[in-house]
């Protein structure tokens, strides 16, 4: 019978504690879980996430403070703006986002975090065991350590709550569209360097790999070159391959 394997990332002041709670209170729930202690849920880096997904986790839960409630003011407001944007970017690499979870749980409410455990277990055996393509995720793992799209992801809550220096706030559907359409871009030059990473292609050859438009793949090539992200081999076609880090 298929058995989820769970990576939880629990705040040491109340998810963690609950946690604790649920265990010295004998509570029972599935054994599932893997815990991994933050000192807060703003710290899970996105790449925490995806990088789990890449080593076996069947789901991810990640567990902090109630809004509010938060030891460090607003880590888990960061967090919650953190995991809409990896829900989205692993819709991109083909994975169910609802493989990744987020909870808030008080460090009095130990019974509600074996329940949410339970359901989360029962969740990812109703999707069934867990497959992704290599080289998707992999494109999203390399996007999620984009400076711009943590840029992004940073400057939401003051955008689309404080407004931006000339006082005007962004309305959230309007962030919310221009953040899709830099995962989007980002996430599509990560599958270009990742194409030409071992062999050199021409433009063409890349398109038809990763599945997009010649053009856009042009377009790509030409700004990844002027970051020295890419180097040209001459040729007729001129083939492209990634520069070394």
């Amino acid at each position: 019978m298929y058995e989820p394997k769970i990576i939880g990332f629990l705040c040491n002041w109340c998810s963690y504690a609950a946690a604790d709670l649920a265990g010295t209170s004998r509570i029972q729930y599935p054994s599932n879980l893997r815990v991994i202690r933050v000192m807060c849920s703003g710290r899970v880096d996105p790449e925490f996430v995806v990088r789990a997904f890449l080593n076996g986790a069947d789901g991810v839960l990640i567990a902090g403070c109630h809004p509010g409630d938060c030891h460090y003011i607003s880590g888990n407001l960061e967090t919650e703006k953190k995991v809409k944007m990896i829900k989205k970017l692993l819709e991109k690499a083909g994975i169910d986002p609802d493989r990744l979870r987020l909870e808030w749980v008080s460090s009095a409410e130990g019974r509600k975090f074996a329940q949410v455990v339970t359901s989360f277990v029962d969740q990812l055996k109703e999707l069934g065991t867990f497959s992704f393509d290599e080289e998707k995720l992999k494109a999203a793992f390399e996007t999620t350590l984009n400076s711009l799209l943590r840029s992004w992801v940073g400057k939401e809550r003051k955008l689309t709550e404080e407004g931006n220096v000339y006082g005007e706030l962004i309305e959230q559907e309007r962030f919310d569209n221009l953040m899709e359409d830099v995962i989007r871009k980002e996430y599509e030059q990560s599958m270009i360097l990742l194409s030409i990473e071992d062999n050199p292609l021409s433009a063409r050859q890349i398109a038809e790999k990763i599945d997009l438009n010649p053009t856009d793949v042009v377009n790509y090539l030409i700004k990844l070159k002027r970051k020295q992200m890419v180097h040209m081999v001459e040729g007729d076609p001129i083939l492209y391959r990634r520069a070394e880090i």
